[in-house]
C-alpha cells in the first residue's frame, strides 16, 4: 500500500516539474525517452526508480495515480503523456517540441 506522504510527493513533482519523466536506469525504453526528451531539453525532471529507496513505492503511487504500471512514466506540464511508445509518436507527429516547449 502506498503512504499517504508519497502520493502527495509523486502529486508535487507532477505539478511542480515542467517534464517529469519516472525512470530505471537499466531500462531500455526509458534510456529512448530520455535521447528523445534530452534532444528538446536539458531541463527535464528525472527520476531513477530503482536507485532510489522509495522507488517502488513511488512506481506503485504512479500506477495509482494513472494506471500506468511501466516506465517510462512521463508527464510534461501536468499531463500524464504515458510511456516510450507514446512520447514517439508525439515526437513523429511533430507534437512533442512544442508541447515541451510550452511548459519550459
Amino acid at each position: 500500500m502506498v503512504s499517504q506522504a508519497t502520493t502527495e510527493k509523486v502529486k508535487t513533482l507532477i505539478k511542480t516539474k515542467p517534464v517529469f519523466i519516472a525512470s530505471k536506469s537499466y531500462c531500455p525504453y526509458c534510456k529512448a525517452t530520455k535521447a528523445t526528451i534530452g534532444a528538446i531539453t536539458q531541463e527535464a525532471y528525472v527520476i531513477e526508480l530503482d536507485e532510489i529507496a522509495d522507488g517502488a513505492e513511488i512506481q506503485e503511487a504512479l500506477f495509482e495515480l494513472t494506471g500506468q504500471k511501466t516506465v517510462p512514466n512521463v508527464f510534461i506540464g501536468g499531463e500524464h503523456i504515458g510511456g516510450n511508445s507514446d512520447v514517439q509518436v508525439l515526437k513523429s507527429q511533430d507534437k512533442l517540441d512544442d508541447k515541451i516547449k510550452a511548459v519550459l
